[in-house]
């Protein structure tokens, strides 16, 4: 065995495992992750009670109804301008003379709440705004299932130093995937982790097929359902070229030992390639309800947790190599992370605001990855040995996103000529 320390996410260790029910609190509860969560913990309430919900509080209503149905102690908001609205939609659910759950609110809420006292913090939150949560979760010795890869992107160095062994494991489907077949060797025995992509809707288009796709185009994903965001980052492929960066955190293997292929029909989620020759893959029906369980469950598999295939019915599964001109993100992102430093957080912020664009119909869709491109350029290389703090993090991602904002709006004006 290696001498180097364990990987964040490592399967055969589980930090402070507990026995019997575990208390969980799900950050990001109203969204895609976080309503399928809260599903499978309503199907296993032997095995999960839900102590605590955060949302960002556009969805009130729906947060009221998932604090009464789960009977949780603490509901959190980041928008206090909402907490009239949920007490409101609380006081509609509950029945008269019911306690209420505690209300957290403004831009800290889910930071304070992932620091409660609970066995397991799921952390569903889209975007960089998950990296203090994530920070005090594992500050506060919480086991965290990690289905926000944007605060490992941008805060590489700042979670490595807090997680211990064991403390991390993975919900996203790709790296769920690699923390199971990762179970059958050891670290010495990796030649390298292959990551599927499903293509995303433009698959076998060239980069002069992409020039003019609609907002409509790039949401419409063939396999998953999910949040806007997440689905323009898929069109695009910067949701890969992020996971390969996730992978080279959590498991410690370097860049040129990760590949990328993609799998139209997505279900093999990812393999591991191991020394002797033999690949590993782990295979579902698309369904993120089974990396969720492997999340709040670990190292006990939850029964029924997502469909299994149906082996009585004929499929095929193809495997194409990924073509790197017309999409040039899992590459950018390969240098951003070699790069470390504030340079991550530089191409996640820069990404955000250019995907915000092309969603309001200010943006080409090619000019997301042309605009980003520019700013980590502009952006340089970061010091060496330079130590990364919060605020370091913060600040870069302040001037990246006016960086692209300006650059976005520039190649808005260019494109109406």
């Amino acid at each position: 065995m290696s001498d180097r320390p364990a990987p964040l996410a490592d399967p055969h260790l589980l930090f402070d495992p507990a026995a019997g029910r575990r208390d969980i609190v799900i950050l990001g509860s109203t969204g895609s992750i976080g309503t399928q969560a809260i599903d499978l913990a309503l199907r296993n309430p032997d095995r999960f009670r839900v102590t605590g919900l955060s949302a960002a509080g556009g969805r009130v209503a729906l947060l009221a109804e998932q604090a009464r149905l789960l009977r949780v102690h603490t509901v959190a908001v980041a928008r206090e301008d909402v907490v009239p609205a949920l007490k409101e939609a609380l006081d509609a659910q509950y029945g008269a003379g019911e306690p209420l759950p505690e209300i957290l609110a403004g831009p800290d809420a889910a930071t304070e709440l992932a620091a409660s006292e609970c066995h397991t913090v799921l952390n569903g939150i889209t975007g960089s705004i998950g990296l203090a949560p994530t920070l005090a979760a594992l500050r506060a010795g919480r086991t965290l299932a990690l289905a926000n890869k944007e605060s490992l992107i941008v805060g590489g160095p700042l979670v490595k130093a807090l997680a211990k062994p064991g403390q991390i494991i993975p919900v996203d489907s790709e790296h769920a995937a690699l923390f199971q077949a990762l179970a059958a060797g050891t670290r010495a025995d990796v030649r390298k982790l292959v990551v599927t992509a499903s293509g995303g809707p433009f698959r076998g288009r060239t980069r002069a097929e992409l020039a003019g796709v609609t907002v409509e185009d790039a949401l419409a994903h063939p396999t998953w359902a999910m949040g806007p965001v997440i689905t323009i980052n898929s069109a695009t492929l910067v949701n890969k070229g992020l996971e390969v960066i996730e992978a080279h955190l959590l498991y410690d293997i370097p860049f040129d030992r990760i590949e990328v292929v993609v799998h139209p029909q997505s279900y093999v989620h990812s393999m591991v390639e191991f020394t002797d020759g033999s690949t590993l893959a782990q295979a579902t029906p698309p369904d993120m309800r089974g990396p969720i369980a492997i999340g709040l469950g670990w190292p006990e598999r939850i029964p029924d947790a997502a469909p299994a295939f149906d082996w009585t019915r004929a499929s095929s599964w193809e495997f194409f190599p990924l073509d790197t001109e017309a999409f040039p993100s899992v590459g950018l992102a390969r240098h951003v992370g070699a790069l470390g430093g504030t340079a991550p957080a530089v191409f996640n912020a820069a990404n955000e605001e250019c995907v915000a664009a092309f969603l309001a119909g200010r943006l080409p869709f090619t000019a997301i990855m042309d605009t980003v491109s520019a700013v980590v350029d502009e952006h340089g290389t970061p010091t060496p040995g330079t130590s990364l703090t919060v605020a370091d993090v913060l600040e870069a991602e302040t001037w990246a996103r006016a960086r692209a904002q300006e650059k976005a709006a520039r190649a808005a004006v260019e494109a109406r000529a």
